[in-house]
């Protein structure tokens, strides 16, 4: 069954999700935050890094998807992002896991069936995929749609090289 850790990166709340997959099926493992209070950048970013690590340390998955960075309006935050979110690489790639990445717009399609859907609908979506009925941050919740996304696309990549063999 393979494990399968999903990020939401950000420099102040990085938002990490572990799913099961088993066939179609998907079950919740763990959910949470890594909140980085420090008020210096760098160490930030460290708090990121080992945070990421102590979350694959603990349930060890076999791969991480993570989202990539867009720019909206804030090329700054938006640097800042891309930071946190090779912190987080770079924890996984110490432990060895494959890393996969994935656009904001894709793993809503995948997920709620529009890319344009909002944080909420995501948030819905995902629990009622997992059947979790507690409650569950938004930043856990978008990297529970990054691992769920990805199990999505592996299995739909297995099913065509099937199809074609």
């Amino acid at each position: 069954m393979p494990r399968i850790l999903g990020i939401d990166p950000g420099s102040r709340i990085t938002g990490f999700g572990v799913v099961d997959v088993e066939g179609s099926r998907m079950r919740l493992v763990a959910a949470g935050c890594v909140r980085s209070v420090a008020d210096d950048f760098p160490s930030r970013l460290k708090i990121v890094y080992d945070g990421v690590l102590e979350v694959v340390g603990e349930y060890r998955p076999e791969a991480m998807a993570i989202e990539q960075v867009f720019v909206h309006k804030n090329a700054d935050s938006a640097l800042k992002l891309g930071q946190a979110r090779g912190a987080a690489i770079c924890a996984g790639l110490a432990r060895d896991l494959s890393i996969y990445e994935y656009a904001t717009r894709q793993v809503k399609q995948a997920l709620v069936g529009k890319g344009g859907a909002d944080k909420l609908q995501v948030q819905h979506m995902v629990k009622m995929l997992l059947n979790f009925h507690a409650e569950l941050p938004l930043d856990a919740s978008d990297a529970l749609a990054v691992a769920m996304c990805h199990a999505h696309y592996q299995q739909t990549r297995q099913r065509y090289a099937v199809s074609v063999a």
